[in-house]
């Protein structure tokens, strides 16, 4: 468990699920205007099934006063995925997935302080980067992870959708540990 100020970043346990999802949609909540439906009725239920249902990948929480306030998945590097075209791709690299914090508690280095913890697990496992997806809208994010050290990677870039209408492109960063 470590310490962070006055919250502390610790394994979720599977009791933390639910708060998980809870946080992650309040979290993405803001992108709601933004995201076409249906598209952002399937995004919530993709994140509701990635908390609840897939067990391939850690989940680590930040927690303040006994409530959780953040939330992050770590896949393992050699994870599969089928990209929306039904390509498999696996991953070379530990990948961060659905970083989100509470509203509430945004500016107290929450998110900073679950990447960090990401990015240690990937040093004690031996790999040599880990990655992540964002989008471009998540402005905030992409400015931190860039202050953290990450960088673009648009070799890791791919389409949400094959969707014509709907023109986004999930843009890949990469962080070296060596």
């Amino acid at each position: 468990m470590e310490q962070q100020g006055t919250f502390h970043v610790r394994d979720a346990r599977d009791s933390d699920r639910a708060a998980m999802v809870d946080v992650t949609l309040a979290a993405y909540e803001e992108y709601s205007a933004i995201v076409p439906s249906p598209h952002w009725e399937e995004y919530q239920q993709d994140i509701r099934d990635t908390i609840t249902q897939d067990d391939r990948a850690e989940r680590i929480v930040a927690e303040l006063d006994g409530v959780v306030v953040g939330s992050v998945i770590l896949y393992p590097a050699g994870t599969v995925f089928y990209l929306p075209n039904e390509e498999a791709v696996t991953l070379p690299y530990p990948e961060i997935r659905l970083l989100a914090v509470a509203p509430a508690a945004r500016g107290r280095g929450v998110g900073a302080a679950l990447v960090e913890a990401c990015i240690e697990r990937a040093r004690q496992a031996g790999v040599e980067a880990i990655t992540l997806h964002t989008i471009e809208f998540m402005q905030v994010a992409m400015r931190m992870y860039e202050r953290m050290g990450f960088v673009r990677a648009p070799e890791l870039d791919f389409r949400p959708t094959e969707d014509e209408d709907v023109d986004v492109v999930i843009k890949g960063y990469r962080f070296d540990l060596g």
